[in-house]
């Protein structure tokens, strides 16, 4: 058996694509091992935890020690990223420690250089000084982070390393501080300039098709004939691609020609309605968006994304006249259910308050409310009906009035508005699924991006924490 084959076997927790994309990155690897003349002792996992870290230890230190030519470099980090790919979790996150942690920069030297600026007599010295405080600022885990980066297929592993170490940044100031060094690398690799805007069609590569099915997050693709229609004639896909993971869709956006605005997901996604001719359709509704490597979180890659498209689109498809999303709610409920369990009746208007109270039998009207809204209410026509007008006065002042400084606290609401779209409609019961229903009542968003106002919704957000509405938003939300 192959020795790359063995170690694929040996992996756990991985996806189909991730074993792929793992064979193709140890294939070349391997080759890049077999141009140098000096082998670096290969890494074999030891059962005492201890001894591992020492031996990755020296793997790093021989890495960022830089006395070998570039060649061996490249062949040490090949080694030492082949080490960390056969670690189990808890082994890699020993590793991230140890990087971030013994391979930070040298504090007392750093003091020294702080105490010279500080004591400069002129400006040289002062230059002098500046200059030397910059590079002792600079921790020596860059180095190899920047060799993994010149690997093939190292713009990826370093994508995958940062993933491993998002969940445990939070733990650990030196942790937080490696992740800052991992992202500002990544940021600079991943600008959006340095990114390739391609359609995905029915005719792409199946491997790429996979793809699309494996990373939607927000509507789930069940099978190629739901695939199939969401690439239909009145559909379109579009993606950003990175030249050194050409494979690897970073962050893509599906699209809907309509003839209106939609109010509800079933209807857009249903395979059986009647295909619009795409001349015919007045309205692109963007419908789902979906990251697709986690270890590119905080690297606002689908804001330019949607901009991108919407100027793709337009002038193409000059008869379109609205650029839409259909929107979840994702906070809604978690944030209303958590006032409402307080007993909070500040939120309720007075004759929400009296309704309540008769439908709940309840005399604490919050706690009434909360108690309509178990799990079914919505397979009550009468219930539903009553809980419409309440439910969504609530969600449109949620969207628009609860903030975290400046910043609207839902996600999804606050991903539109800083990208300079305007809140349109909120739509009643427009996803049924039960989680839609556990995260929102079933409650839709449209936000609606109309060129022209774009840049100034943006900067009104991004200044102010100022959202837009819609004329006909305003106007419900005075009911």
């Amino acid at each position: 058996m192959k020795k790359e084959t063995q170690f694929l076997l040996s992996t756990r927790s991985l996806s189909l694509f991730s074993v792929r994309a793992v064979h193709e990155l140890v294939k070349a690897w391997n080759g890049i091992k077999q141009f140098t003349r000096s082998t670096l002792s290969s890494f074999t996992a030891s059962p005492d935890p201890a001894e591992n870290e020492k031996e990755m230890k020296r793997l790093i230190q021989t890495c960022v020690a830089s006395r070998s030519g570039e060649v061996t470099n490249r062949a040490c980090a090949v080694e030492l990223g082949m080490a960390y790919l056969k670690l189990p979790s808890v082994g890699k996150a020993r590793f991230l420690r140890l990087l971030a942690r013994d391979f930070d920069v040298d504090r007392p030297a750093l003091r020294d250089d702080i105490s010279r600026y500080l004591s400069a007599s002129n400006d040289r010295e002062a230059v002098t000084g500046e200059m030397s405080l910059s590079e002792a600022l600079i921790p020596p885990r860059l180095r190899l982070l920047k060799l993994f980066k010149a690997l093939p297929a190292g713009f990826k592993f370093l994508i995958d390393m940062r993933a491993d170490l998002l969940a445990l940044r939070e733990q650990d100031p030196y942790m937080e501080k490696l992740d800052r060094d991992l992202k500002d690398l990544l940021s600079s690799l991943f600008d959006v300039g340095l990114l390739d805007l391609k359609e995905i069609t029915w005719n792409s590569p199946a491997a790429l098709l996979e793809k699309l099915i494996e990373y939607e997050a927000v509507h789930e693709i069940k099978s190629w004939n739901d695939l199939k229609n969401r690439l239909d004639s009145d559909r379109r896909c579009y993606a950003f691609f990175h030249n050194k993971i050409p494979q690897e869709p970073l962050v893509f956006v599906e699209i809907a020609l309509t003839r209106k605005i939609p109010d509800n997901i079933p209807t857009l996604l249903d395979p059986s309605a009647e295909t619009v001719r795409p001349e015919e359709a007045d309205t692109a509704v963007f419908y789902s968006i979906s990251n697709t490597q986690k270890g590119l979180a905080g690297i606002h890659l689908g804001n330019f994304l949607i901009k991108q498209v919407v100027e793709t689109l337009g002038p193409e498809m000059k008869n379109l006249v609205n650029f839409v999303t259909l929107s979840p709610v994702p906070e809604f409920a978690s944030w209303l259910t958590g006032r409402l369990d307080q007993g909070d009746l500040s939120m309720l208007e007075r004759y929400e308050v009296d309704m309540v109270k008769t439908l709940s039998g309840m005399e604490n009207a919050a706690r009434g409310l909360r108690q309509l809204l178990e799990p079914g209410f919505h397979a009550d026509p009468e219930l539903a009906e009553a809980l419409k007008p309440i439910l969504l006065r609530l969600c449109g002042r949620f969207l628009l009035n609860e903030k975290k400084g400046k910043r609207i606290l839902d996600p999804v609401a606050h991903f539109h508005f800083m990208n300079g779209a305007s809140l349109y409609r909120l739509n009643w019961l427009a996803d049924k699924s039960s989680r839609a229903l556990s995260r929102s009542f079933g409650i839709m968003a449209n936000y609606l991006y109309k060129p022209s106002d774009i840049e100034k919704n943006h900067e009104l957000y991004a200044a102010e924490g100022q959202p837009t509405v819609s004329r006909e938003m305003r106007g419900a939300l005075k009911k």
